[in-house]
């Protein structure tokens, strides 16, 4: 695989300096993307990187992955309309060590000439005295030169702060460090990274006897309404399941728009130009989302993941859901459905004691609003305990009736759906 030339068929190339083609073109080069620690989790749109350092990867170069232990205590106004509200230090290392784990999910770390490496840029920094930053590194870049660039031209009618108009410097340091230590000659990343990466391409030619560095960088994904990628209507997309779960995850690739199938495919497919091309001749949207939702849940999560995410769709979108299919079911997948259906919490003992169902759907819980309601909904063959209809109104529900220790499913009708949680 040709690098640049990857990222050309897929849109991903933005811009580069000179001569990193032909440098490439060499053999084997180092090349890092740095993540800052300043949430949780990493999210989709960080993965887009992800994906940056995995095609570099693939194309034979050896990626590292920067952990920002350093520069994400101060900051990075790229992007940014006003000044970062500061993490605390406990809150950055817990970030940092859910981004590592993360992270060695992705690259291949384990062996090979080009393994990937996973570097934390605190240690450059952590044993340095101040003084020694201001001489050391300060006095290689000009406040002029500083001040050209957009992330600090875009914050200075709103302002800047000293702590972030110095990420510029740190960024530049830190690739100096790498340059040194590891033969890193590419810094890569967002298109809103060029300024921060060209000054540590500055930063080497200025420090190295003939130093020579490079930069890479891809377009800012967006969605075809404008609107920033990797954000649903409830918020960040993460890939951190606990935050963005596995079901949601799956949803948000089939719930996009038809616009944008043919750039996310592109952009987070590991398939081939030629079966990508193929697909976009594909005149069903739906079957091509379902391709890439797959892709990407099982890469991102896993097999068992996906299958969950299948369970949980079949459940609540076929009308041909079993009841065998039903009983099969995780504790996870039905902690899945609870967020996507009307959900009731009981006491357990309601059950295990044994309680006659329409005493359940009605007075227990608000699925039917009387009684009468409840009788009614049974004559008319609507009702169903696990997928299994009430044939009349003295049938009872026990404690053979729960699914995964916790859960019972209530149908009323063909698209009511409510999920009762026993606590």
């Amino acid at each position: 695989m040709d690098f640049i030339s990857e990222l050309e068929w897929r849109g991903m190339l933005h811009d580069s300096t000179p001569g990193a083609t032909e440098e490439l073109r060499k053999g084997m080069s180092t090349g890092y993307i740095g993540f800052d620690p300043t949430a949780p989790s990493l999210t989709i749109g960080n993965y887009v990187q992800i994906m940056l350092l995995s095609f570099w990867q693939k194309a034979g170069h050896q990626p590292i992955f920067l952990l920002g232990g350093a520069t994400g205590r101060i900051g990075d106004p790229s992007g940014k309309d006003k000044e970062r509200q500061l993490k605390s230090e406990e809150e950055l290392d817990r970030n940092l060590e859910f981004q590592r784990q993360q992270a060695s999910k992705f690259l291949n770390f384990e062996g090979g000439p080009n393994k990937a490496l996973m570097l934390n840029n605190y240690d450059f920094y952590k044993d340095m005295k101040v003084l020694d930053f201001l001489r050391d590194v300060g006095k290689n870049l000009t406040v002029n030169y500083m001040l050209g660039k957009d992330s600090v031209k875009n914050r200075l009618e709103s302002g800047l702060s000293f702590t972030e108009f110095s990420y510029q410097l740190l960024q530049a340091y830190d690739f100096l460090c790498l340059y040194k230590n590891y033969n890193c000659k590419f810094q890569m990343g967002g298109s809103d990274q060029w300024g921060n990466i060209t000054s540590g391409t500055e930063f080497i030619r200025r420090n190295v006897q003939g130093g020579k560095a490079y930069a890479i960088t891809t377009p800012l994904l967006t969605k075809s309404d404008g609107q920033k990628f990797g954000k649903s209507e409830e918020g960040n997309i993460w890939l951190d399941p606990n935050l963005t779960t596995p079901y949601k995850f799956y949803q948000f690739w089939i719930n996009a728009d038809d616009a944008d199938l043919s750039k996310f495919f592109r952009y987070f497919s590991f398939r081939s130009r030629e079966e990508i091309e193929n697909m976009e001749h594909e005149k069903d949207p739906r079957t091509l989302k379902k391709i890439l939702a797959e892709e990407l849940t099982i890469r991102i999560h896993s097999f068992e993941a996906f299958k969950s995410v299948q369970d949980v769709s079949e459940i609540l979108f076929s009308r041909n859901a079993s009841a065998d299919l039903l009983a099969s079911m995780s504790g996870d997948s039905f902690q899945t459905i609870a967020h996507e259906i009307p959900h009731f919490e009981i006491s357990k003992s309601i059950v295990t004691d044994q309680v006659n169902v329409v005493d359940l759907v009605a007075g227990h819980t608000s699925i039917c609003s009387s009684r009468g309601d409840a009788r009614r909904s049974i004559q008319n063959n609507a009702l169903s305990i696990n997928k299994v209809k009430v044939a009349n109104h003295e049938g009872v529900v026990k404690a053979d009736d729960i699914l995964a220790g916790s859960y019972i499913l209530i149908e009323n009708g063909k698209k009511n759906k409510y999920l009762i949680s026993l606590i």
